[in-house]
């Protein structure tokens, strides 16, 4: 009986260990410092406004930071990963959704709502800098929706059960390329330009199953001692 519990026990409190690698965002902001100069000068795009919902100053320098949506409501972000191996290929899935918008040109183009989410074939495009992660507008109106707007070239990557930290570098997109020159913003396509950076802090929880397990794998240890 008492090696049967000790066999319990140690499958419990090892799976639960696995289980806990698997975590869900559920918060946290993405801050991007746009470099305006060059998307004013070579793309024709002017910053003048952001919608209420956007946080300035974000907390990379030079910075605004727009809000992580919960998993329940409207867009919901629906992203977990494996903290212990992430971003490998096959630790993550999902998307990470924002609330708030950049409008340029005298709040004639409006741009926001983002997605930041994750396409294997476009991993190794841009000259090899794409990771596959990209960010897309969900903002319905001169620029279409949804569509992507930059590939990210990850820089970095802190990812914990309880958070996730990304740096990267954001490359103008083949999609938005097309666009500006289509719509005679931008003279050339600048697709692969590097526009600015990002750094997404998502807050993160371990899935239930996760919790589920550790309880009963505590269960499984106090049990084991009484019958000593």
């Amino acid at each position: 009986m008492r090696v049967g519990m000790y066999l319990l026990a140690g499958f419990l409190l090892v799976n639960c260990q696995t289980a806990f690698s698997q975590s869900l965002v559920v918060g946290g902001q993405t801050n991007v410092a746009i470099d305006f100069d060059t998307l004013s000068s070579a793309a024709g795009l002017d910053l003048s406004s952001v919608s209420p919902e956007v946080i300035s100053p974000g907390s990379i320098p030079d910075s605004v930071a727009f809000p992580i949506n919960a998993r329940d409501g409207s867009l919901p972000t629906t992203f977990e990963y494996d903290a212990t191996t992430f971003p490998a290929g096959g630790s993550f899935m999902g998307t990470i959704e924002h609330s708030g918008s950049v409008l340029f040109n005298t709040d004639t183009i409006e741009i926001g709502d983002f997605t930041i989410g994750f396409d294997a074939g476009r991993t190794g495009t841009l000259g090899g800098l794409a990771s596959g992660f990209f960010v897309a507008n969900n903002v319905s109106g001169v620029v279409p929706a949804p569509v992507a707007l930059f590939d990210i070239e990850v820089t970095g990557a802190n990812p914990q059960v309880t958070s996730l930290t990304v740096d990267g570098n954001l490359l103008v997109s083949p999609e938005l390329g097309t666009f500006l020159v289509d719509n005679a913003l931008a003279s050339t396509n600048l697709q692969g330009t590097p526009v600015g950076v990002a750094r997404v802090e998502a807050v993160a929880v371990p899935e239930p199953t996760a919790a589920l397990l550790l309880g009963v794998g505590v269960l499984g240890g106090f049990a084991i001692r009484r019958t000593r």
